[in-house]
């Protein structure tokens, strides 16, 4: 056996196995984002899909961000090809009802897919009660750091993004959230 070759190669293994060794003591869920505590930003889109009821808006209305001011925004990415988003569809809708009158704005943002996909995909989850967004090249997407869907944002009444929450969300956790920020004068995380 070669002592010199060994040691050299556990030298070398060292470093790999502690860099895994601190990997693993991660949450993998756990992905930072720059935005919670400063100012959304600001856009201007289409809308593709009305919703429904009190909540409706009509096709080819623009929907602007600044529009929004004083009150809190619900911002979910979504897409037809995203099977989590299956799972929180049916609490977003109820919940954008529940808050509806109390001055809570959820709009859903289509990223990376066919307008025509969006649509169906809408129709067959039984329908939707807040209105979607296209959001033509992504652009919406990029300038909210979008690591993929579903993601959900949620901008306060002073404008900034309070809470960024990745995956799938429950109706128990965006009342939580909405609570807590409709308590909050000023929405701040």
């Amino acid at each position: 056996m070669n002592w010199k070759r060994a040691t050299t190669a556990v030298a070398m293994a060292i470093p790999v196995i502690g860099i895994l060794a601190f990997g693993l003591t991660r949450d993998p869920k756990a992905i930072v984002s720059p935005l919670p505590g400063k100012p959304a930003p600001s856009f201007a889109l289409s809308v593709f899909a009305p919703g429904e009821g009190a909540t409706a808006l009509n096709v080819g209305d623009t929907v602007r961000l600044a529009d929004h001011a004083g009150q809190v925004v619900v911002l979910n990415f979504w897409a037809s090809w995203c099977l989590q988003c299956r799972d929180e569809h049916r609490d977003l809708s109820a919940t954008a009802t529940e808050y509806f009158d109390k001055g809570v704005r959820f709009y859903g943002l289509l990223y990376n897919d066919q307008e025509s996909f969006g649509l169906r995909w809408i129709q067959e989850m039984g329908g939707q009660t807040y209105p979607s967004l296209l959001d033509p090249r992504t652009r919406t997407a990029i300038d909210y750091g979008l690591y993929g869907v579903p993601e959900t944002f949620f901008v306060s009444r002073d404008g900034r993004v309070a809470y960024k929450h990745i995956g799938p969300i429950s109706q128990r956790q965006l009342s939580q959230k909405l609570d807590s920020l409709l308590r909050d004068g000023a929405g701040a995380p």
